[in-house]
Formats: structure tokens, C-alpha cells, sequence
């Protein structure tokens, strides 16, 4: 297991400290603001730990109210709103200073035969043709800007192989929609809560940034006050996040401030075993540079 595979793990693993309070701490990597992933993350590692195994999560809907402090744990408290025969429901907050920075509703479902089907996944070049994490910062971040370097040089526990990389290194506007392969840098424990919590941070990576294909910008440029709004996430079957998943993203609709993203998450044979849907701020920073 990697060093940072295992660095996000314990980052999930909360503190119990009473019946449904539970305390996470964030990395110390020099970010001003908690990494809005980390806090759905471990939401849903508080949700999950007051819910019996035999009922995974199908759906998380969440809201970032404040920025999260970085230096500071996060309290998170969880409230049992229903226990019903096939469906439970919890509501987290997570607490900083007295405050609430996020607020999420969780529902988890008993498995159950049904009608089922799934229109046809997407293609995409396979992970194993596109350039690895290595091979992209010898060939291509000598030259890149300074917040790409930065961003892709740190060990990070989820690798990411986007399919098409102009968008990272060209002001050019491109159609908002991207595919990135993504899985964890190492393995992880056979426990499908792990997965999920696995997967729910990471589904936070690149969506927003999809919707600034269409205007040439990207989430490192300085000019631009980017956050999370909102987080939807719908887990559709059992997966691992160490093995490749592909993110499909699009985005239909930016503007007032704000920008709409969709994405996809499906496994390398083809089957989608998760959804998302995230409103993002997207500010000019010399419009309004008060934090959001």
C-alpha cells in the first residue's frame, strides 16, 4: 500500500467520541481549505458507521456551507432520521468552530432483486495506452504551469489518466466534457464501505473543472474564486476503487456565478456503478474577491 493510500485511510478512519459523534482530522499539506472530497468522504464514513452492513449506501446529497479549516478537526454529527424496512436515512453535519461547513443526507437500501438495465457505457482509449503519472511529469510538466506542476508532482492517493490532456497545457476553449480514468495508488481492504468513502472523495476531483473547458481557464488559474456548492452522488453497484475507473464528465450550463457538472463513473468492462451532479462558484476573482 502506498504512502498515501494508507495517509487517506487513516484520514477516514473517524474517531468515535459518542453515540453518532465522530471527529476527522485533514492532511497538513499547506491548503487553505479543506479538500471538499475529504468531507464528503468522511460524512459518509459517519453516516455509514450508524447503519448495519447489510445496507449499503445508494445515495449521498450534500451542501458546503463554509469553508473547511485545514488546522482544525471536524466534528461530525449524525442524526437518524428513519430506520425503515428496506431504507435508512441519516442527516451529517460536519462542525468547525461552532459552525456547520457541510450539511448531508445520506439513504442506504437493503440489496434487493428488481428490473434492471443499463444503456451502453462510453468509450474511451483503455488506461493502459494513455501516458502514466511518470511518463506525464517527465515528458510534459517541465514546461507545464506553475499550479499544474504542483498539483501532479506531490504523491497523491488517487491516480488520474485523463484521456485528453490539451485542456491542462492550452487556453484554447474546448467542448465541456472530459473523460479521466482514476484509481487508487494502491490497494485497498475488501470492505465495500472503504470503496464507497474511497470513491465519494475522489468524485470530487476535476468535475467543476469540467465546466471550464468551454472559457479556457482551468481550476489552477489564479484569476478565477472557484468552491463546491452542492455534491450529488448515486452509487448504482458494488465496486473497487483499485481497480480503473473511468469518469466521464460534461457540463451543460455555466453562468450567474456558478457552473452545472455531470459525470459518470464506470468500470473498464463497461458497467456504471456510480453517478454525479455538482454546482460549482466560478467568480472572476476582480468582480468579487470576498470569499463565497
Amino acid at each position: 500500500m502506498s504512502a498515501a493510500v494508507a495517509a487517506l485511510l487513516e484520514i477516514l478512519d473517524l474517531e468515535p467520541l459518542e453515540r453518532d459523534l465522530f471527529r476527522g482530522r485533514s492532511p497538513q499539506s499547506g491548503w487553505q481549505r479543506v479538500f471538499g472530497g475529504q468531507v464528503i468522504g468522511q460524512a459518509l464514513v459517519a453516516a455509514t458507521r450508524t447503519v448495519g452492513a447489510d445496507r449499503p449506501v445508494h445515495s449521498l446529497h450534500g451542501y458546503f456551507v463554509r469553508p473547511g479549516d485545514p488546522k482544525v478537526p471536524i466534528v461530525y454529527r449524525v442524526e437518524r432520521i428513519r430506520d425503515g424496512g428496506s431504507f435508512t436515512t441519516r442527516h451529517v453535519e460536519a462542525i468547525q468552530h461552532g459552525a456547520a461547513i457541510f450539511s448531508m443526507e445520506a439513504s442506504f437500501h437493503r440489496p434487493e432483486e428488481s428490473l434492471a438495465h443499463q444503456v451502453a457505457g462510453p468509450t474511451a482509449p483503455l488506461p493502459g495506452t494513455l501516458a502514466d503519472e511518470a511518463t506525464l511529469k517527465q515528458q510534459f510538466l517541465a514546461e507545464a504551469p506553475a499550479g499544474v506542476r504542483a498539483y501532479f508532482e506531490h504523491e497523491r492517493p488517487i491516480e488520474l489518466r485523463p484521456v485528453d490532456l490539451e485542456h491542462y497545457f492550452s487556453r484554447r476553449r474546448l467542448d465541456p466534457f472530459q473523460q479521466v480514468w482514476m484509481r487508487s495508488t494502491g490497494p485497498l481492504p475488501d470492505d465495500p464501505a472503504i470503496h464507497a468513502a474511497v470513491l465519494a472523495y475522489a468524485s470530487d476531483m476535476t468535475l467543476l473543472d469540467t465546466a471550464l473547458f468551454a472559457h479556457g481557464r482551468s481550476v489552477f488559474d489564479p484569476t478565477l474564486q472557484l468552491a463546491s456548492l452542492d455534491h450529488a452522488m448515486w452509487f448504482h453497484r458494488p465496486l473497487r476503487v483499485d481497480d480503473w475507473l473511468l469518469y466521464t464528465q460534461d457540463s451543460p450550463i455555466s453562468g450567474g456565478g456558478r457552473g452545472f457538472c455531470r459525470g459518470a463513473i464506470h468500470t473498464a468492462s463497461g458497467e456504471l456503478v456510480a453517478s454525479t451532479a455538482q454546482e460549482g462558484l466560478i467568480r472572476r476573482r476582480s468582480a468579487r474577491p470576498d470569499p463565497a
